[in-house]
């Protein structure tokens, strides 16, 4: 018997057939399981978020945190995690606070040291951020140890104190992320500590693979150190790992560590996390020798410095801490005090307004406005627009060094010293 389909139907199935396999349920699309979200981008598909607040408006609740640390706020469901350090870095905890009441559920020491390493005073003893997956919680505090925790009861699955990294007196401040079974983390130590990256098994915490961040004896006499976050990225059936550092940004083959491309540039304390979109890679590099990249990375192989895959460059308006926004064909960046628009496939500047403040945080996005928090308790919300408008600007009664996340409706936003959910309660 001969079984007859049109194309219609047969395009119908492969529409059903895309839909089971790639449609996200709204929940987990609203998570915001590691730095910058769900895709480390700093989006969210959340609706409904307040645009004004103060410390008697749209505060669903505000929690203290005992002791200090930068590190932002990840969630999924019911549980927001978080790390600090009670004790000026002899203890680094680990803290749950539950999403509907904003109790401290949990504080939990997993490492205490007898001398803590050196910090700036820019950053803290617990900078990098958790990752969440299913029942686990991933963290890192450089030097200090890295950890699996099981969530629901607290306990420790496995843990690793050999990365004994030293970043001059800057410390530790990039977060791991994770893809398929890795744990991924960037150590780029000063130039006389180990600079590496590394892929761990995410269930037992051994080492799958290390690749050395090679530096010549010229680049060494200077600084090299940096703090950035991987971002994987998949460019023609290859996933890529993306590691800017000190002095070069490179991409590594995730199965097994292998170098695959590099660029090269003269900046280092490297921060902004990279962000993929529409087939191009952007890579922000702010520090002494600022520097902003737009690549291509299909093809890419080796030094690709001065290759036709950088597809534009500028100088302008480069984050040294915050980490850009790519929305709609546009590309966002937040300096100190600048937030600046350019169109993302040639750089063009569309717009560069002055936001009142300091900002080391990073700025989020949903639901068309980019929300912008300042060390001073100030925050922005700004239109993602081709013209520059400011919706209101909001006050705390502290500022934010920890970028914010977004859950549900809510704006997840850690001050120096609290805990805000922040959302419309009229």
């Amino acid at each position: 018997m001969k079984i007859f389909i049109t194309r219609t139907l047969l395009n119908a199935i492969r529409f059903i057939f895309v839909l089971s396999i790639s449609t996200v349920p709204m929940s987990a699309a609203q998570s915001w399981p590691q730095f910058r979200g769900a895709q480390g981008d700093g989006t969210s598909s959340a609706t409904g978020l307040p645009t004004v607040w103060n410390e008697n408006k749209n505060i669903r609740w505000k929690t203290a945190i005992p002791g200090k640390g930068y590190s932002s706020p990840v969630i999924i469901t019911d549980k927001i995690w978080l790390t600090t350090s009670p004790d000026e870095g002899r203890s680094r905890n680990l803290v749950a606070v539950d999403f509907a009441s904003g109790e401290i559920t949990r504080n939990i020491t997993l490492f205490t040291v007898a001398e803590p390493e050196l910090s700036h005073r820019s950053n803290s003893f617990a900078t990098p951020t958790p990752v969440l997956e299913d029942n686990r919680v991933y963290v890192n505090f450089g030097a200090a140890g890295t950890a699996c925790i099981a969530a629901e009861s607290g306990k420790t699955i496995w843990q690793r104190r050999d990365f004994n990294v030293t970043y001059h007196d800057v410390g530790a401040a990039s977060s791991p992320v994770i893809h398929d079974d890795k744990l991924i983390m960037i150590f780029d130590g000063d130039n006389k500590s180990e600079r590496f990256v590394t892929a761990l098994d995410k269930t037992t915490g051994a080492t799958i693979w290390r690749t050395e961040r090679v530096h010549s004896q010229e680049q060494l006499k200077g600084m090299v150190h940096s703090s950035c976050t991987p971002h994987v990225i998949t460019v023609a059936g290859q996933k890529q790992v993306i590691c800017p550092g000190g002095l070069y940004a490179a991409a590594y083959d995730l199965a097994d560590g292998r170098e695959i491309w590099r660029v090269q540039y003269r900046a280092w304390s490297v921060v902004p996390r990279p962000l993929y979109g529409d087939g191009l890679l952007y890579i922000c590099a702010g520090v002494v020798k600022p520097v902003m990249l737009c690549i291509n990375p299909l093809e890419a192989r080796g030094d690709i410095t001065d290759s036709d895959r950088i597809v534009w460059q500028s100088s302008r308006q480069v984050p040294n801490m915050p980490s850009p926004l790519l929305i709609n064909n546009r590309f966002y960046t937040m300096t100190s005090a600048k937030l600046a628009c350019r169109k993302a496939d040639t750089g063009e500047i569309i717009w560069d307004e002055r936001i009142g403040g300091q900002h080391e945080a990073s700025p989020v996005y949903a639901e068309g406005n980019i929300f912008l928090f300042n060390k001073s308790g100030d925050s922005s919300v700004v239109k993602a627009s081709d013209r520059f408008r400011t919706l209101g600007t909001n006050t705390l009664e502290s500022g934010c060094w920890a970028s914010p996340a977004i859950h549900d409706k809510s704006l997840l936003v850690r001050t120096e010293k609290h805990l805000y959910r922040i959302e419309r309660m009229d």
